[in-house]
């Protein structure tokens, strides 16, 4: 029997989703004079995540977000009392006393979303300046951008607004690994579901189409079998036809697969890759978490936000590190020449939603 291989994890956005940045702002927070830490520094960025996890229930209302030194291999606590920066240091991480607990800055982004829900803006997190940072694109103009210029001003210092020069536009093209009526589209990354074999790809792209194929015009492959956009960004997919190998890797495009064995959950600072039809594979560091895209179709809640690169036929795609899935390209801005930004639909969120599982 001849088997026909699909192209692993590709990206390509389909409809006219449109993309929103958020720069992170580069101010100097207060470093709480510590002891060094009496456990080892976390090897990695997935094990400084594992331990900042435990370390949020620990701490409670006395933490207020983490992030990764990917330099100095150092996982960086926010706290705002001392005797919370003593716990931090205890179990590793490097204490950090600042002024907004997670408390003060979850309501910020709620009277954002409130107040400020306007098409080309988004916010999120930045824990490295303690602040909710806002980004407006240059569309947001007149009475939208007094509004939200009003409504930052009543947040105070707890949050920073920066104006992006960049356009809004629809990442529209690009890609050849999955093909709709109308649409074209890559997979994200091969699951499984039931012991029967999947995809996930971005909500948007499941909501446009309904028959899938590996080329323009040819035999269905695969049928969309849930979505979801907006709100979240994740759709899944069934493979139906039997002849089609589904292995669970990403396409490096230079002949090689990476081998994608579990799921896991980005930390600001970490390093990862994107890879995508239009401009295949690119790297860079993850930059806010908990992140709002206010698309014109709607908002998508719980984003993570990278400094990785992505054009046209881009979106939808693999964002991983390593072995690590991390995430469906949703949109982004910018380009690969002059640089950008991009969001993405964390993957544990979409398996733990659709019941679909890695392998």
């Amino acid at each position: 029997m001849k088997h026909t291989r699909v192209p692993t994890p590709r990206t390509v956005l389909t409809g006219a989703a449109l993309v929103v940045a958020l720069t992170a702002a580069t101010l100097t927070l207060q470093t709480a004079d510590a002891a060094p830490a009496k456990n080892p520094d976390p090897p990695s960025a997935s094990a400084a995540g594992q331990r900042a996890k435990g370390l949020s229930s620990t701490l409670g209302a006395d933490g207020a977000g983490a992030y990764y030194d990917a330099e100095h291999h150092k996982l960086i606590v926010n706290v705002t009392t001392e005797a919370a920066a003593a716990k931090a240091r205890a179990a590793g991480a490097e204490p950090r006393i600042v002024k907004h607990s997670l408390a003060s800055l979850d309501a910020a982004r709620a009277t954002l979303k409130k107040q400020a829900t306007i098409p080309g803006t988004s916010w999120g997190m930045d824990p490295r300046t303690n602040k909710v940072v806002i980004n407006a694109d240059r569309t947001v103009q007149g009475d939208k951008l007094e509004q939200l210029k009003r409504v930052a001003a009543s947040l105070g210092d707890r949050v920073a607004l920066r104006q992006s020069a960049d356009a809004l536009r629809p990442l529209i093209a690009g890609g050849d690994a999955i093909w709709g009526t109308g649409a074209r589209c890559s997979l994200g990354f091969n699951v499984t579901k039931g012991g029967q074999p999947y995809f996930l790809t971005a909500g948007h792209c499941t909501n446009a189409v309904r028959s899938w194929s590996a080329t323009q015009g040819g035999t269905e492959i695969a049928m969309t079998e849930a979505g979801t956009f907006p709100g979240d960004d994740f759709g899944l997919v069934k493979y139906t036809a039997a002849d089609i190998l589904h292995p669970s890797a990403v396409d490096l495009y230079n002949g090689s697969m990476q081998t994608i064995a579990k799921a896991g959950d980005p930390i600001v600072g970490q390093k990862v890759q994107r890879s995508g039809g239009s401009t295949h594979v690119h790297e860079g560091d993850v930059i806010a978490l908990e992140v709002t895209a206010n698309y014109q179709q709607g908002s998508v809640d719980g984003l993570i936000q990278a400094t990785v690169c992505a054009e046209a036929g881009d979106s939808g795609g693999s964002l991983y590190e390593g072995d690590t899935a991390l995430g469906l390209t949703s949109g982004g801005r910018g380009d690969c020449s002059l640089g950008g930004v991009t969001y993405y639909q964390p993957v544990r969120e979409a398996l733990e939603k659709t019941g679909a599982q890695i392998g």
